[in-house]
């Protein structure tokens, strides 16, 4: 069966981006993981954010990352009651701009199970972070979920997204098909779901994991 996170769509990213977003896959999008994997790679000191370190040596580090035995498959998510809570957040600096997605899956209470993250583009809106943010929540779910939850509530702050895609409206900004194609087919798969819009004043764990990926898509060249 092919793994729903393999079908994520992406966008034009800068060469570095683009490495970095393959390790990013090959940890499953647990954006912390591959970061301390990339980390682990750099020579001396210096890490993903740190400004010592050159794009070479990032590059290098993805390389040796990327050519590295294929990381140990993760423990399935068990979602004890048939639930699970799911947090979504794009950011785009810019908009358009650098452009990453962030999700946080959670057990029917809440707590976090797994932290995910990836760049979007290079130049990329906020719309379509948005879009990106909820496909890769959802492929999580459906990829490790054993099995995938029964119920599922999406915590989001785009309200275009929920008018397009809980609304069934046409959609309201461009570009963005091919992620409604696909998270309408994930929707499919999980018998009831429902949305809760997030207000700018709550809290939104995958907030600061867009921003990473927002972050890592700017890298370059």
């Amino acid at each position: 069966m092919t793994d729903a996170r393999d079908t994520l769509p992406r966008e034009s990213l800068s060469p570095l981006a683009a490495r970095l977003d393959r390790v990013c896959a090959r940890h499953g999008y647990d954006l912390p993981a591959a970061a301390d994997a990339i980390d682990a790679a750099v020579s001396g000191d210096g890490g993903l954010f740190d400004p010592s370190t050159s794009a070479t040596e990032l590059a290098a580090a993805a390389e040796a990352r990327l050519a590295a035995p294929t990381p140990p498959s993760r423990p399935a998510l068990v979602f004890g009651d048939g639930r699970a809570v799911l947090y979504t957040d794009g950011s785009s600096q810019g908009n358009p701009g650098p452009a990453g997605a962030g999700a946080v899956v959670c057990d029917g209470d809440g707590n976090p199970l797994v932290r995910l993250g990836r760049p979007v583009g290079s130049h990329a809106g906020n719309n379509t972070a948005e879009y990106a943010a909820l496909g890769l929540g959802l492929a999580e779910l459906l990829a490790r979920g054993d099995p995938a939850p029964a119920v599922v509530e999406i915590r989001i702050d785009s309200r275009t997204v929920i008018d397009d895609v809980w609304g069934h409206r046409e959609a309201s900004v461009g570009g963005v098909e091919r992620y409604r194609r696909q998270i309408a087919a994930f929707l499919a798969e999980i018998p009831t779901h429902r949305y809760r819009h997030l207000e700018s004043a709550d809290p939104n764990p995958a907030d600061a994991l867009a921003t990473v990926g927002a972050d890592l898509a700017a890298l370059g060249p």
